[in-house]
């Protein structure tokens, strides 16, 4: 950590701020998109939309944006859960089964499959995974839970059983050198709405010590690139703050050891955060604790920039926060390939 510390010091605000800040790039890569990397940095994408060209385009693509930044160390990141969230398609990418029928296989099936899909990722250019979901959903709420039961998007309803696909998902996919990212922390298997389409989505259930978290400690113990923070509210953890806003929330991946990267679910087009300026949603996780933001609308990449940047000029504080994200952020690419530090 200590060689990737002194690199994010050596690098100017710009780029500093750049490492925080992944840009959705929808079935292709448009001129606002290209514009928006460029000009602000960026050092990490994640795939939209259906990106149905197979292996080759897909690698074909990550050139591309490794080319509009070349000092950023590009990290390329998509959506392979299975099932109905499956961004890449096309030959050469398998077709991933959702997250139920992943459940019930033996855990060596699970992780010898994840090792295949990892290997299609790695061919294609795509270093990070935004899977596996640690999201528990108890068995009467699978059907009135819309963004993980309705989707089948859960292993089980039993946090042990989750656990241990979690932990196949993630080795089967380090096993070919592709990063994993757990989510939604604290978890969304409580709620009834989708922070993708509705606002004010609300877990008056989970607690710090819920057994539903054993699953995202598993992923930290299994050693998981990275970590994705819920826009759900957590009334019994923090009422005040979204979980994504929230230093309680996050604090509780701190407190078990956990240093590696805090990513936010989307902060851009995602309704749950649509009442938030743009650049205060960008601040407020960074201030929370968090260090990669997620953000679908390139067209916000600018507000999001100029919070940060002038927010780290007026506050030492804040600056130290914005160079230690981009350590973690350095070490993950280091850890995934990507770039090496010093």
């Amino acid at each position: 950590m200590a060689l990737c510390r002194a690199e994010a010091q050596a690098m100017t605000l710009d780029a500093q701020v750049g490492q925080l800040i992944m840009v959705g790039v929808t079935d292709g890569l448009d001129e606002a998109e290209r514009e928006a990397i460029r000009t602000y940095q960026l050092g990490s994408v994640v795939l939209l939309g259906r990106q149905s060209g197979g292996v080759t385009a897909t690698a074909s693509l990550a050139a591309e944006l490794s080319a509009l930044v070349p000092g950023a160390g590009m990290l390329l990141a998509a959506d392979q859960e299975g099932g109905l969230v499956q961004r890449l398609t096309g030959p050469g990418f398998r077709t991933i089964p959702s997250a139920v029928k992943q459940g019930a296989l033996p855990v060596e099936s699970l992780q010898a499959r994840a090792k295949n899909w990892g290997r299609e990722l790695a061919e294609a250019g795509v270093q990070l995974n935004l899977a596996p979901v640690a999201d528990v959903v108890p068995a009467n709420k699978v059907k009135t839970n819309a963004p993980i039961g309705k989707l089948k998007r859960g292993f089980s309803s039993d946090p042990d059983v989750v656990a241990e696909k979690v932990r196949a998902v993630i080795a089967g996919f380090s096993a070919s050198a592709v990063g994993t990212t757990v989510k939604h922390f604290p978890g969304l298997g409580e709620v009834v709405g989708n922070t993708d389409h509705a606002s004010g989505v609300v877990d008056e259930v989970t607690t710090a010590e819920s057994r539903s978290l054993q699953p995202f400690r598993t992923a930290v113990e299994t050693e998981v690139a990275s970590v994705m923070i819920s826009s759900a509210t957590y009334s019994k953890i923090d009422p005040k703050n979204q979980a994504v806003f929230s230093s309680k929330v996050i604090g509780i991946l701190r407190d078990w050891g956990y240093d590696g990267v805090v990513i936010s679910d989307d902060l851009g087009a995602a309704i749950s955060v649509g009442k938030v300026p743009a650049g205060q949603r960008a601040l407020r996780f960074l201030s929370a604790g968090g260090d990669v933001v997620i953000n679908a609308s390139p067209a916000l990449v600018a507000p999001m920039v100029k919070a940060l940047k002038k927010q780290a000029d007026a506050d030492p504080a804040f600056a130290e926060r914005v160079t230690a994200s981009a350590t973690r952020v350095l070490q993950m690419k280091q850890d995934l390939g990507i770039l090496a530090c010093g």
